[in-house]
């Protein structure tokens, strides 16, 4: 334990070097005890802690400390965590920005919790628990060592088997999943596995395997585009796009039917100047460590009289379209023009009274005359 007068000493010094820190992280500063000297003591967990990137991780102890140094009363006032990154630089991680929203320092009944939430790699660092107390400070050192890892799958097809390796900065037991599903743990980060194009593996560290690492698969059967299309007017350029769904990404390959040498490599294939040699069946194959896959097209050059005919096809229907609701418009005023003059002609001829002549009336009412003259002359 160091000395009361050499403490004071030292702790006016610290405080003079920087009045803006807090009393106990200039104390950390300047004094470190031995662990579990005079009745002081810090007892973690574990030492070394392997994580996960994206993972929860509770660094965990429990603290002693005297209540009568040297003869004088020693009374707790709190506890702190800090944290010593890769550069020497020592923070709270309860106060430090780059921990904002994920740290939780929970402390009771002489233990001592630190809680990271959705670590990062920029978390790997030395955690310590700080005490102190009305008489002086007290680091426990040597700490914890904290290890942030991202996981990553790498893969071998070697004939009728896939060999796979859990890539880890963490030496630990690894799970080991097959399309999502677990299969195998081991303390060995290889594994063996028969080969199927449609499996996809990943692996997990024990303990953390809600955070697998991503899955590796062979490529999936290719996508293949043609653009402008694939009847193509001679002497134009055409591009071939080929792709596939794999991890790792896939490696692409363009191939000509009956000839053996790759006619181009990557995702796009250019022909210019495309002529009749070049029609034909073409292939993309898209291959990585784990597998290879391939698709198919057909390409084919059109003639310039060919082309003229699809032309004046193409004009002849666009002329059509446009005469025929001229020709349906006329067709239906003739039809009613027709309809009106039938009407009509069957609708029945009025006649009027008045315009019977007066001498029938006339000739009427003498014969009806003369019929009683000649009745009266009998009598």
């Amino acid at each position: 334990m160091v000395p009361l007068s050499l403490l004071t000493e030292m702790r006016g010094a610290a405080m003079s070097l920087t009045a803006a820190a807090s009393g106990l992280v200039v104390f950390l500063l300047s004094v470190s005890a031995v662990q579990g000297q005079d009745g002081w003591g810090v007892t973690y967990s574990s030492t070394e802690i392997c994580a996960v990137n994206g993972s929860t991780v509770e660094i965990s102890c429990s603290y002693t400390y005297p209540s009568t140094p040297d003869g004088r009363v020693n009374t707790f006032e709190k506890t702190c965590w800090f944290s010593q990154k890769k550069g020497g630089e020592r923070v709270d991680p309860s106060t430090f920005s780059e921990y904002a929203g994920r740290v939780e320092d929970l402390c009771e009944n002489n233990i001592c919790t630190l809680r990271i939430r959705n670590l990062r790699k920029s978390d790997s660092a030395v955690y310590w628990l700080g005490i102190k107390t009305s008489q002086t400070a007290y680091s426990g050192f040597p700490g914890v060592t904290l290890s942030v890892t991202d996981l990553q799958v790498e893969g071998r097809r070697s004939g009728s088997s896939t060999r796979l390796q859990c890539l880890s900065s963490c030496h630990t037991s690894y799970i080991w999943f097959k399309n999502g599903q677990k299969v195998k743990e081991d303390t060995s980060p290889y594994a063996y596995f028969s080969y199927s194009p449609a499996d996809s593996y990943s692996c997990a560290l024990k303990g953390y395997e809600d955070f697998p690492s991503p899955s590796v698969y062979a490529p999936k059967l290719p996508s293949v585009s043609v653009s402008p299309s694939a009847e193509i007017e001679e002497g134009s350029s055409v591009t071939l796009t080929c792709s596939s769904d794999a991890n790792p990404a896939a490696n692409y390959t363009w191939y000509k039917k009956n000839e053996d040498s790759p006619k181009a490599s990557g995702q796009i294939f250019n022909i210019t100047d495309f002529r009749a040699e070049h029609s034909g069946s073409y292939s993309c194959g898209a291959q990585n460590k784990l597998g290879r896959s391939n698709s198919n097209l057909h390409l084919s050059v059109g003639t310039g009289s060919s082309t003229m005919t699809v032309n004046i096809i193409r004009t002849t229907l666009g002329v059509l379209l446009m005469l025929i609701p001229v020709f349906l418009l006329s067709l239906w005023t003739k039809k009613k023009k027709a309809l009106r003059s039938t009407t009509e002609a069957h609708e029945p001829e009025e006649i009027e009274l008045d315009s019977i002549p007066e001498y029938e009336n006339d000739s009427h009412t003498a014969a009806q005359t003369e019929d009683t003259e000649e009745q009266e002359d009998l009598v």
